[in-house]
């Protein structure tokens, strides 16, 4: 039978509004999150609505979800009974309640609603501030969520195929403390956190990177990594898990030991939105999007914090995350968005499943032996045994040194260079070339020395090197 032109063209549209309804009709596959943080309950919050309108299958809080340590616009340590009234006051906003009663809803915390700025494992109402927090998220009175020390958590939802991991990872209850610089940096007004690099310092904790590890091995198409703070950007001079940097080699480690693909970090705290990107500590494109405004973001331009990482940014404006996920391609594809307080699209970047998998991990190193990414947060003067994939380097002089590199760009922050003397270029190594090392494994045994600020490790005697099979 034929059809006329635009009765066939109807037909397809029906067709397509048809196809679409029923690949979305399993409320299982998850297909559309929305995330955030930093929203005073003082203060007007229209965008609640706005993310309610949205219609998300989840919504992913990061974090100062209230403020309980401010009062009357100045910072003051909390207390449990002003954490407490600081909920009511959120679960009193007609728009928050609307949100609440339509969408599943994951949540974490940072310093504010933890109840005192910037504070970490000293907090002396932590246990109350946790105990607080299950109320108003309504966890089960019998969940052994309300048993454990800190407010992680995590889930999977979707069928084998399309599960979509939620990790909320507590960045405050075990926290170590942090360490300010005497003076503030140029262009800046508070003094910067210092990085911590003794072997007690930790971000998570013992326990909770034991769950962590549990977590990341299990099987997940896609994992959203909830952080109330930055993990990729480092240059900042605030709270950040670069204070930390054994910390976060430890996260990029684990994430490649496990072999966790489809890895995305979400995360908060900086009042303004951005999306950085790391190609390369995890073996594959790291994404860390930052929603940090949803009522709480600079209301005028300000200038950009430093951060190499960063691909795009919103450097002013209230704004919410979200993810959307097609599933229905042969290459899923998943458009991570920072949105306007009226829903419409601010910025985002786009990245196919298959770019986000993981490569074998690297066999475990005996003990004693450290990667190239540990070198690099010991101390000037420690002694090491260092092992990694030589995959650049330069022969200087008449044979007068060797350097051999662990990255491709010897500039990359990530860098760690093994520098052989020429009194360690004879023996097994007297006829040796940069291209017979390039692509193998060493191990090498030193000194921790410091060059141009950049630290290396040193060998002077052919034994201190090895090829490793």
């Amino acid at each position: 039978m034929n059809f006329p032109a635009h009765l066939k063209t109807l037909g397809l549209t029906f067709a397509s509004i048809f196809l679409t309804a029923t690949a979305s009709a399993d409320p299982s596959i998850v297909r559309r999150i929305a995330f955030g943080s930093c929203a005073d309950q003082q203060k007007p919050c229209p965008i609640w609505g706005t993310i309610a309108d949205y219609d998300p299958q989840w919504l992913l809080l990061l974090g100062d979800n209230i403020y309980a340590d401010v009062v009357d616009g100045r910072l003051k340590p909390s207390t449990p009974e002003r954490i407490a009234a600081a909920y009511q006051q959120l679960g009193e906003m007609p728009e928050f309640n609307r949100l609440r009663a339509s969408t599943n809803i994951m949540a974490t915390w940072d310093d504010h609603d933890y109840g005192n700025n910037d504070a970490g494992a000293q907090w002396e109402h932590k246990d109350a501030a946790a105990e607080i927090f299950h109320n108003f998220f309504g966890t089960p009175a019998d969940s052994p969520l309300r048993k454990q020390r800190g407010i992680y958590d995590a889930r999977i939802v979707g069928p084998p195929g399309k599960r979509v991991q939620m990790i909320m990872l507590d960045t405050r209850y075990f926290r170590s403390e942090l360490e300010k610089a005497e003076r503030p940096l140029p262009g800046f007004r508070a003094r910067p956190y210092l990085q911590r690099t003794d072997p007690q310092a930790t971000m998570l904790g013992d326990q909770q990177w034991k769950w962590l590890e549990q977590q990341l091995r299990q099987p997940a198409e896609i994992r959203l990594l909830c952080s109330s703070i930055q993990v990729i950007s480092d240059e900042h001079p605030f709270e950040k898990w670069d204070n930390f940097p054994a910390e976060r080699q430890r996260l990029y480690d684990l994430i490649r030991d496990c072999e966790a693909s489809g890895v995305i970090i979400l995360s908060g705290d900086r009042h303004r939105g951005e999306i950085s990107l790391d190609p390369y500590s995890v073996g594959y494109a790291l994404y860390d999007v930052t929603a940090s405004g949803l009522n709480q973001a600079s209301r005028v331009w300000r200038p950009l914090e430093p951060n190499r990482h960063r691909v795009s940014s919103l450097e002013y404006g209230n704004h919410f995350g979200a993810i959307e996920i097609d599933w229905d391609r042969q290459d899923p594809l998943i458009s991570l968005q920072l949105r306007w307080e009226d829903g419409e699209i601010a910025t985002q970047a786009r990245v196919l499943l298959s770019r986000l998998q993981a490569k074998p991990a690297p066999k475990p190193l005996p003990a004693g032996v450290v990667s190239a990414g540990r070198a690099l947060t010991l101390d000037v003067g420690d002694a090491a045994e260092v092992q990694f994939l030589v995959q650049a380097g330069r022969m200087f002089g008449e044979r007068m040194r060797l350097l051999l590199n662990s990255e491709s760009d010897y500039r990359s922050k990530r860098n760690f260079t093994v520098v052989m003397e020429a009194t360690a270029l004879s023996g097994p190594w007297g006829n040796i070339d940069l291209a017979d090392l390039q692509g193998k494994t060493i191990r090498a045994r030193g000194t921790i020395g410091v060059y141009n600020g950049v630290k290396q490790l040193v060998i002077e005697t052919p034994e201190q090197l090895q090829i490793v099979p």
